[in-house]
């Protein structure tokens, strides 16, 4: 790809923008950074690149013609803004930070995707590769932005985790191992309805051919069906059913299947993160490693040690008896039910933040079950207050706001119980990410 000489447009000046804007400027691009917001609310790294060159058009600016050659669209824009739609009608490429990084990788992509444990299953995959002695990169929506780092990169594999937003803006992505996790509702606000959906996630798999290997939950139906319309050679993983091949979760173990044949087995209790949701986790990681040859062996001793990452039920502390649980990357419902599925003990639960179009009735049921105590608080407290009080639940109180909740949740909370912090809704109403509110509630425990 030349960018020598070429005028890039890069669309929101996030992290994302921040770094593809550098790299473009690496390679002899004209850069314009564009953003809704004004400068006063941007990065104070803002004035580092404009001393290198890069021209600033903020708060939706539009102007008079299009004068640039490539549009790098940051993930958190959405894809039909003036801007964009502009550019595409002048046929100017419209691309994300995801697909410039593909496009300069020197080396093959293990890729994962999915509503819930993306996070999770990225790190552990990364874990064991490292673990059986390759090098690898692991990026992408996990934290860095794969473009700040993939040029320099000649290593074994690059581990990417990859949202709906990146792949929406994906063209000629193609990684060697595709991995889905999940399907269930989340960013409905972004993509309007489910199978808008689910075909921003499917497109991971658009260009592989029968050289890859698609990693695909049997026991999700629109998952599984991928399988019929992608080339890659697919591998199954169940929590639900024995299966003839891939790998299954019987209670007690996980079963490697072949040709109907147990092949190898990873015992519950020799696997350190622990939770239902967890299999499925390390079941998918456990088959992407497999399939770029890493032995079963050298797996089961990743799986033994790897412990989980930050903000994914990431023990806090226990105090006075009580067991404190941070969860804040649990920003739908979907994952908080599985929060809530991995503990057994009373739950004092905080539930609230900002709703991306999301429906929290159905973890009603298991909150009744559960839930001693529920502390609401945030921009969709009027929905899970009605969605409380429609299921007939009443063992919850209102919080003014972030603070005010973990104050509520640690004084309802006795010896025996879990104090657990996972929200099902995403941080943007009081914080930037999921991370500076968890990194939030740990603090405010600690102290």
């Amino acid at each position: 790809m030349q960018l020598q000489g070429k005028t890039v447009l890069v669309v929101g000046a996030g992290r994302s923008g921040m770094d593809a804007s550098r790299f473009l400027l690496a390679h002899g691009a004209k850069v314009i950074l564009s953003d809704s917001k004004p400068r006063e609310k941007l990065s104070h790294d803002l004035w580092l690149l404009e001393d290198m060159g890069v021209k600033l058009m903020l708060v939706n600016q539009l102007p008079e013609r299009i004068t640039w050659d490539l549009v790098i669209v940051s993930p958190g824009v959405p894809p039909m803004i003036p801007l964009l739609t502009m550019s595409r009608a002048a046929g100017v490429e419209v691309i994300g930070e995801m697909e410039l990084a593909y496009r300069f990788a020197k080396t093959p992509i293990l890729a994962v995707t999915g509503t819930n444990g993306k996070t999770t299953t990225t790190a552990l995959l990364g874990y064991i590769l490292q673990h059986a002695g390759l090098s690898v990169l692991v990026g992408g929506n996990i934290g860095t932005p794969l473009v700040s780092s993939v040029e320099e990169y000649n290593g074994d594999y690059i581990v990417a985790e990859v949202s709906s937003f990146q792949l929406e803006s994906c063209s000629e992505f193609k990684p060697h191992v595709g991995v889905h996790l999940n399907l269930t509702p989340d960013h409905l606000d972004r993509h309007g309805d489910m199978a808008t959906y689910a075909a921003a996630k499917e497109k991971l798999f658009a260009r592989m051919d029968a050289s890859d290997f698609a990693i695909l939950n049997d026991d999700d139906a629109a998952v599984k069906a991928i399988a019929g319309r992608c080339a890659a050679q697919p591998r199954f993983f169940s929590l639900l059913q024995p299966l003839e091949d891939g790998m299954y979760f019987d209670g007690l173990e996980i079963c490697v299947m072949s040709k109907g044949k147990q092949v190898h087995s990873f015992p519950k209790s020799s696997i350190y993160i622990k939770g239902r949701h967890n299999m499925q986790n390390a079941m998918a990681a456990a088959l992407a490693a497999q399939s770029v040859g890493v032995p079963y062996a050298l797996i089961g001793e990743a799986l033994a040690e790897f412990p989980g990452v930050e903000h994914r039920l990431e023990f806090v502390c226990e105090r006075r008896g009580v067991t404190y649980i941070n969860d804040s990357k649990g920003t739908n419902p979907a994952s908080t039910y599985q929060a809530l599925s991995a503990y057994d003990g009373p739950i004092v639960l905080m539930l609230g933040g900002y709703n991306k179009g999301s429906d929290f009735s159905p973890l009603f049921g298991l909150i009744q079950e559960k839930v001693k105590r529920l502390i609401i608080y945030g921009e969709s407290l009027p929905l899970i207050k009605a969605a409380a009080d429609a299921a007939g639940y009443r063992d919850y109180e209102i919080a003014d706001n972030f603070r005010d909740a973990v104050t509520r949740a640690e004084l309802a909370a006795e010896a025996g119980d879990v104090v657990l912090f996972s929200p099902a809704c995403a941080s943007w109403d009081e914080f930037d990410n999921f991370e500076q509110r968890g990194r939030l509630f740990k603090e405010l425990i600690r102290g």
